[in-house]
């Protein structure tokens, strides 16, 4: 049951119903309930009940040794260490077992992968260890912590919640409120013109090139990357935002994922945009804790002694984000082409950056007197940035790394701009209408990520910034007929323009299978 199908809106709409007339008749009680139900509702709907027991197992497992934890003298230093093992056993023994046993042994083994794994498991965990690490409330309820690993919106792409910060809520009544509706049907609406309007027309461009033997060389395989990287971006953050609105109706505050990635100047930028959440658990949960083992720390005495106290402790903390980007590229599969195309790729990024940054600080700067912070040099960083992120997604949309260095070679064997201007793109899957709507769509989607980065800059260097924080603050500021105009625009472009209709299959968001 995808979040863009008929039968979602249906069961959605019934659960909001539902959420703000339970409280009426149980005296304020019982909205968590609701969504523990519908949570179970959907993923039973969705998977089936034998897939069921995943999430429900992991969440138990998970409540009762935090329980048991809580029961230990905090002295008992080698009692709780133990218990963490067990947990981390448990739920990443599952997550390797389910997800990856099949990569090794993909002739003689298959394995259903349950809605969500890498999410509730990686919410689970990190809220043990946010307990063990005496930083987190324990939740002493199985059910509530149920619902904190199971909440339905968050089982098919995300976003990973800490329940030390917005976990709670989840638990707390909330009041029927008309801006919480308004806001968060229009931040659903968005997610529906990314993903139907966008998404779903440049998937055939990208599926057409990218077919195994196509014979598309040069310019071509470029620009099918180009549509992939929009198409996964629209894809995953139109999913978001369906997810965050959806929330946001029921009064719930969901971590953003995506702060306009596609403006990055940097690769460490660029993952601080994308995906938010997932790089903050990494770092918190696995980057942070290695730079504090004994080997690690050991290791930057010895660096430090070879090679001197600042590039001693620059090696030590690569040697460090090398295990990082090889995690988070596995997190996205156990296939190679993850590993490289989505983690040790963007590791090679950050430490040529990082150990070039004085040449081309002295080389930019101080002998050539360019003003690295100027338009010019921005809009630079900007494109190589893009680009060098668009190698890593010939990796994650290839068939195999096989695939994706065979069209890493066709991409640059030829290279003929003019081959875009000549109408051969019109036979890659979208005629001449059907390519014009998406780059208008395109151009809509770059305009208001434009905006929303310009008012994300004001708030970051004016904390007394009163302005409209985002764009839908900045529409709702509008008179009313010029707001109503945008948003039922909107809402008659995602109509004619959406693909959907008879014929029509809801396809799976890309980072579903994650």
């Amino acid at each position: 049951m995808e979040l863009t199908s008929f039968y979602f809106l249906c069961f959605y709409a019934a659960v909001l119903i539902l959420y703000y007339i339970v409280p009426v008749i149980f005296k304020g009680r019982g909205q968590w309930v609701v969504l523990l139900a519908a949570s179970v509702g959907y993923y039973y709907m969705a998977e089936g009940g034998k897939l069921l027991l995943y999430p429900f197992f992991a969440s138990f497992v998970t409540w009762a040794l935090v329980m048991a934890l809580t029961r230990l003298d905090k002295k008992k230093s080698a009692a709780r260490r133990a218990v963490l093992i067990l947990e981390l056993l448990i739920l990443l023994g599952i997550l390797a077992g389910l997800k990856y046993i099949r990569f090794v042994y993909a002739d003689s083994i298959s394995l259903a992968v349950p809605l969500g794994l890498s999410f509730y498991t990686f919410m689970l965990l990190g809220y043990f260890i946010d307990v063990y690490n005496g930083i987190c409330e324990p939740q002493t309820s199985l059910l509530k912590t149920c619902l904190y690993g199971m909440y339905f919106p968050l089982m098919t792409s995300g976003p990973i919640v800490k329940l030390r910060e917005g976990g709670k809520q989840f638990f707390e009544r909330h009041e029927l409120c008309y801006e919480n509706i308004t806001f968060g049907m229009q931040r659903m609406l968005w997610g529906f013109f990314k993903e139907l309007v966008i998404s779903q027309r440049l998937g055939k461009v990208v599926s057409t090139v990218y077919a195994q033997d196509s014979g598309y060389t040069g310019v071509y395989v470029w620009f099918a990357t180009a549509c992939f990287a929009f198409q996964l971006y629209t894809n995953f953050s139109g999913c978001m935002d369906i997810v965050i609105g959806l929330s946001e109706t029921f009064g719930l505050v969901m971590p953003e994922n995506f702060r306009t990635p596609f403006l990055a100047k940097n690769i460490s930028e660029y993952w601080r945009r994308w995906h938010a959440t997932l790089g903050i658990w990494m770092k918190d949960n696995l980057f942070y804790p290695l730079l504090r083992t004994k080997f690690f720390m050991n290791q930057a005495k010895s660096f430090k002694k070879k090679f001197g106290k600042k590039l001693g402790k620059q090696l030590n903390t690569w040697l460090a984000m090398l295990i990082l980007w090889t995690a988070v590229g596995l997190w996205h599969g156990g296939d190679l082409k993850y590993v490289i195309g989505s983690g040790i790729l963007h590791w090679a990024y950050i430490v040529i950056g990082e150990a070039t940054l004085p040449f081309f600080t002295w080389l930019f700067k101080d002998k050539l007197h360019i003003n690295m912070e100027g338009k010019a040099a921005n809009a630079f960083r900007v494109v190589r940035t893009f680009f060098l992120v668009n190698i890593g997604f010939v990796f994650f949309r290839a068939d195999s790394t096989g695939h994706a260095l065979k069209l890493l070679a066709a991409g640059v064997s030829t290279f003929n701009i003019a081959e875009l201007f000549n109408g051969h793109i019109f036979d890659l899957g979208l005629d001449f209408i059907e390519m014009t709507v998406a780059f208008v769509s395109i151009a809509v989607l770059i305009v208001v990520s434009v905006l929303q980065y310009r008012m994300d800059l004001k708030a970051e260097e004016d904390r007394e910034y009163a302005g409209p924080k985002s764009v839908r603050q900045l529409i709702a500021s509008k008179p009313i007929v010029l707001r109503w105009a945008i948003w039922i625009a909107l809402i008659m472009y995602v109509i004619l323009l959406g693909e959907y209709g008879p014929g029509y299959s809801a396809a799976e968001f890309i980072y579903e299978g994650f």
